[in-house]
């Protein structure tokens, strides 16, 4: 399950509508504007594989199930990806790319031969920096023997299995398509294939106790994963989930697990860094970091989103959501389905939203790089959060308190626009 921004594209889309050419849209990005950004961000990469065996009642990504358990359309969706990235070059021209994450969907469920070709097409067309990472998402019931060993050697440096739980009455509730055994049997092929990987696990599912949580946690943990996210079942709209909500425990209880997950993870010698996110010294995320420090990364794929920096504004982009109109798109060079500038007086929110999350916080300078304003923007959302407690600062960063992590809403809330 990819940590991603939640984004809300501005205006429905019409697909009879010609597109703005790409000289025209660079042209409006590149005029005067009153922000005054500095060098560019760190440049991601995300790339959206949108086919899953099942859909999960809880999960609203923009995950389609495989018609009728045939074949993936690969080479096509393959070579509708190169055309999408071939007309988004323009847009990040010569910047080198500091993280891939390939998800979904579930990509594993997509050959070896077939991620080999997707990362050779990107090298040929964008510089990587030396040491790039590159995570591929990965759901155990697309697990076999030597498959994450393929991945390994097809150029993906980083895996993240989606086990969710290692019990399978609450699997089962999940609507997930793998066992315990499969779990288990991914997680230890993850460990022998690659130096650094991360489990996904959730808590606070439909009918589950804190002895259960614990020992699902304590499973996790025995199988030594360098970096662990953990999640609190949420039930979001347009799920299946939100149309027949299941009784999950209450906040007391969900509460009672995140302090229990809190402290098995740093017992274990993991460092909680964001929210839900954990990892063993050397093995922080680094795509995912760049999210939450503001960097810019470019989305491909069906309902891919983008966040890009010129020198004076910041912009959006969604990519056309279904699979086949994405493709048919992608080969017209019109992949970009909505595209809107961030406004000024949102920037704060946008900017905070993300780097709270970070329990080291973040620079303030970086807010002055990453937004283009100055101070002044955020001073009364920063005064009022000290004054309540949820936030620390000194003259060169900020970050959130003890309190400020638990009631992390509340605090993000403090900056946005009146």
């Amino acid at each position: 399950m990819a940590e991603l921004p939640r984004l809300v594209a501005a205006g429905a889309a019409d697909p009879n509508r010609p597109a703005p050419g790409t000289a025209e849209l660079l042209q409006r990005h590149l005029r005067p504007g009153t922000l005054q950004l500095g060098a560019p961000p760190p440049l991601s990469l995300y790339v959206h594989l949108p086919w899953c065996l099942r859909k999960c009642p809880y999960c609203d990504f923009n995950s389609h199930e495989v018609a009728g358990g045939g074949a993936l359309p690969e080479a096509r969706y393959l070579d509708a990806l190169r055309h999408d990235l071939e007309a988004a070059l323009p847009w990040v021209w010569g910047r080198p790319v500091h993280s891939i994450f390939i998800g979904g969907g579930t990509p594993s469920l997509f050959s070896p031969d077939g991620i080999e070709r997707l990362l050779s097409d990107i090298r040929t067309l964008m510089p990587l920096q030396p040491g790039c990472e590159i995570t591929l998402e990965a759901n155990p019931g697309t697990f076999e023997r030597d498959r994450f060993r393929a991945f390994r050697a097809a150029g993906v440096t980083r895996l993240s299995v989606g086990v969710q739980s290692f019990d399978d009455r609450h699997l089962a509730a999940l609507g997930r398509v793998h066992d315990r055994g499969q779990a288990l049997a991914a997680a230890e092929e993850a460990a022998d294939a690659f130096e650094t990987f991360n489990l996904d696990l959730m808590y606070a599912l439909p009918g589950q106790s804190l002895a259960e949580a614990a020992e699902d946690l304590r499973t996790a943990l025995a199988l030594q994963p360098p970096h662990l996210s953990l999640y609190h079942l949420t039930i979001e709209p347009n799920t299946r989930f939100a149309l027949d909500p299941p009784e999950v425990p209450d906040d007391d209880s969900a509460s009672d697990m995140l302090d229990q997950v809190v402290a098995l993870t740093g017992a274990a010698g993991m460092d909680r860094y964001e929210v839900s996110a954990y990892a063993r010294p050397g093995h922080r995320c680094t795509h995912n970091l760049n999210y939450w420090q503001f960097g810019d990364y470019l989305g491909i794929g069906a309902g891919a989103h983008s966040k890009l920096s010129f020198a004076h504004r910041v912009i959006r982009q969604v990519r056309w959501r279904e699979p086949s109109t994405y493709m048919e798109r992608a080969f017209q060079g019109t992949a970009v389905s909505n595209e809107d500038e961030i406004g000024r007086k949102a920037l704060p929110f946008e900017f905070m939203l993300n780097a709270l999350r970070l329990r080291e916080g973040v620079p303030l300078q970086l807010f002055r790089e990453r937004t283009g304003l100055p101070m002044s923007a955020i001073e009364a959302g920063l005064a009022e959060a000290q004054a309540k407690g949820l936030l620390t600062r000194d003259t060169g960063s900020v970050l959130p308190t003890a309190r400020g992590f638990d009631f992390l809403n509340d605090l993000q809330g403090l900056f946005l626009a009146d």
